[in-house]
């Protein structure tokens, strides 16, 4: 059993958002969510297609704004300075989630505490005691999009798997995980299980000792 490893080392935020950039499809309507997600604007270009759309009532997005571009009143729903891309239009809060929620999305980006071999996602509170809780628009985001992609680093700072055989923390949605992008691997849920498409510095059998779950390799 095995798995392509693509890269010799373990990517960084940058170099994983520009593989979950080419994954996108031509034409499709994608929600960044805040953190790492927000990387991928920076390498979608107008030939891609990808319409980007956030939360707090913009649609046609463009890339981080640097320098001279940055407008404090143009910003993204994490707050960062973007750019608008050719076509952009604006809207209420509300018909933004009513965009999110009534499936007009192909698909969403999010980063995640946990995710787990069902597919179903934590993101929104660690649930321990004094945590802060942030869900913003996650849980209609995760339920409302057509496809759920999870961008994260596969360990946490303590060295315990993110991916995991059931989530403990609160969930944000349920079975709506199809793919997870780590800075060691892209995983695929199916119904089989999961599915390892690539590897990043760490081959197929060293990753599957890093996670308490069946691993098998896409294709």
């Amino acid at each position: 059993m095995s798995a392509p490893q693509n890269s010799d080392h373990a990517l960084s935020p940058e170099e994983l958002a520009e593989v979950v950039a080419r994954d996108i499809p031509a034409g499709a309507y994608v929600n960044l969510g805040i953190g790492q997600p927000t990387l991928v604007s920076n390498y979608l270009s107008p030939e891609d297609d990808v319409t980007l759309h956030t939360e707090n009532g913009m649609l046609g997005m463009g890339a981080e704004a640097k320098d001279d571009e940055v407008d404090p009143d143009l910003i993204n729903a994490g707050k960062i300075p973007v750019v608008e891309a050719e076509g952009c239009s604006y809207f209420h809060h509300a018909d933004s989630f009513a965009m999110m929620r009534g499936g007009h999305l192909d698909c969403c980006v999010l980063g995640a505490f946990q995710v787990d071999q069902k597919g179903n996602l934590a993101n929104w509170h660690t649930g321990k005691p004094g945590a802060i809780p942030a869900v913003g628009g996650a849980m209609d985001l995760a339920t409302g999009a057509k496809q759920t992609f999870v961008m994260m680093t596969l360990q946490t700072k303590k060295g315990q798997s993110k991916l995991v055989a059931e989530c403990d923390m609160p969930l944000t949605g349920v079975g709506c995980v199809s793919r997870i992008y780590t800075d060691k691997a892209v995983f695929l849920i199916e119904e089989d299980g999961v599915r390892v498409r690539e590897t990043f510095g760490i081959g197929f059998d060293e990753l599957a000792e890093l996670i308490d779950i069946e691993l098998k390799p896409a294709g």
